[in-house]
């Protein structure tokens, strides 16, 4: 009953949105409508302007850096004809002076973007007379099966896509390497109305500069050398779904450039036309890299980094959710063995015990390399890399004088095995079994002096 009697001091209050950027109205819009607010939205001060001249809101939310009015103008004029509406400003670009003017001309509270959406949903409540008592943040929304989230924080991460995923707002997913980034923006593509178009992922960091651009924007017939046929890009294989630029902090300065534009209005060309394309793909950006310290290094371009971060989602470290650990190595033994192996009580401890500085993609090589390696259906603490047992203060694995000769031949076996699994790429193979890429090559060459065929 509580929670009915909030939902409908909501739902009695209009709220206008203005701002310039299609994604940061979505944003607001989708976010504060499961809040339960009624929202009107305008695409520049003026339209605003006539908007209120029409119609009664409780409050104004406003970008300030738009096109023609600016959001400190809109303000001004807007206090004129409706000298008690509640205005709260955002913007991308903390400007101290602008703070105290909006404040000083009647803004109930100045939002720095990315938007915390608690904060903004603190600020809309008090600035409408809603007591604070919680709302739910998000939509039950059942994780799909590939998705672990035993944890507290991962839970939250979650959360926060089940409430940004309904809109088209971009988004910058951050974090280490290999804490499962793709993930979460497999999940928001699931969750999204954009759910039944194409999910297209482009690693930046795994295409040379000189063919990247290719890849996003495509070429025409001749543009290059090598340019043997016309080649859609990526940007354009996405229309009507979502991007994801992982490693987006790899790309040159040039294409910077070029992918602002895109983020801007949806338009491109590729190389060789000058023909323009649209494209209203929902881009996505994740990196390992902190781009504010990017954008400070003059690595990363400013106005992009605030074009790309609307909503920024961090994937913690595996660290820092251990209560995820056990089930996703148990995840993946149960994907590679199809359920038939399960780990010793000591292998358990092993895994919670290591802090998986290589995070979630780390303990799936492992559990690959201990899958290889062991004999039975239970995996044990010697199948397990060294690092990991001797974390957990075990000592190295030690074999029998008589087992040496059979332990060497299963080692064959599995690294054999590791090589067919990976179509003969060494690196992949050796990151599979948890060695080095050199290690393994003097097996391979170890392996071809006894007589064995190796390709």
């Amino acid at each position: 009953m509580a929670t009915e009697l909030r939902k409908k001091s909501a739902d009695s209050r209009r709220i206008l949105i203005v701002d310039d950027d299609p994604s940061q109205r979505s944003l607001l819009n989708s976010f504060l409508r499961t809040q339960g607010f009624d929202t009107v939205t305008a695409d520049s001060g003026q339209h605003a302007l006539e908007t209120l001249r029409t119609a009664k809101f409780d409050m104004m939310i406003s970008d300030v850096r738009m096109p023609g009015l600016s959001g400190l103008e809109t303000l001004r004029l807007a206090r004129k004809e409706h000298a008690t509406l509640p205005v709260l400003l955002v913007t991308a670009y903390t400007d101290v002076r602008d703070a105290v003017a909006a404040m000083r001309d009647g803004a109930v509270n100045y939002l720095a973007k990315p938007i915390d959406l608690d904060e903004l949903l603190a600020s809309v409540r008090q600035a409408t007379g809603i007591a604070a008592a919680p709302l739910p943040l998000a939509p039950e929304l059942p994780l799909p099966d590939f998705v672990v989230a035993r944890s507290l924080i991962m839970q939250a991460v979650f959360r926060d896509a089940a409430l940004i995923a309904p809109s088209e707002t971009r988004i910058l997913i951050t974090g280490e390497s290999g804490v499962g980034k793709e993930i979460v923006a497999d999940v928001i593509h699931a969750w999204s109305p954009r759910a039944a178009g194409p999910l297209i992922k482009v690693n930046c960091a795994a295409i040379p500069e000189t063919l990247l651009e290719s890849e996003l924007f495509g070429h025409e017939k001749g543009s290059f050398t090598g340019a043997h046929a016309q080649r859609i890009g990526r940007f354009e294989e996405a229309n009507d779904g979502t991007i994801l630029l992982d490693e987006v902090a790899e790309m040159s300065s040039a294409l910077q450039a070029k992918l602002l534009r895109v983020t801007q209005d949806g338009r491109f060309q590729r190389i060789g036309s000058n023909r323009e394309i649209r494209t209203n793909a929902r881009l996505l950006a994740a990196s390992n890299r902190n781009l504010e310290d990017e954008v400070k290094g003059g690595r990363f371009r400013e106005d992009l980094f605030y074009r790309l971060n609307v909503v920024e989602l961090n994937v913690p470290p595996l660290r820092e959710r251990r209560e995820d650990i056990l089930p996703l190595a148990g995840r993946f033994v149960e994907e590679l063995t199809k359920g038939r192996a399960r780990f010793s009580d000591t292998v358990a401890t092993c895994l919670e015990q290591y802090p998986w500085p290589g995070n979630v993609r780390e303990l799936r090589n492992a559990m690959e390399r201990a899958v290889l390696l062991s004999r039975s259906e239970l995996i044990l603490p010697e199948h397990l890399p060294t690092r990991v047992r001797e974390a957990a203060g075990l000592p190295a694995a030690t074999v029998p004088a008589g087992d040496a000769g059979q332990l060497e031949e299963i080692e064959r076996l599995a690294i054999m095995q590791a090589l067919q699994q990976h179509q003969s790429n060494r690196t992949e193979t050796a990151r599979a079994l948890g060695i080095s890429r050199r290690a393994l090559i003097y097996k391979l060459q170890r392996f071809r002096e006894q007589g064995y065929r190796v390709d």
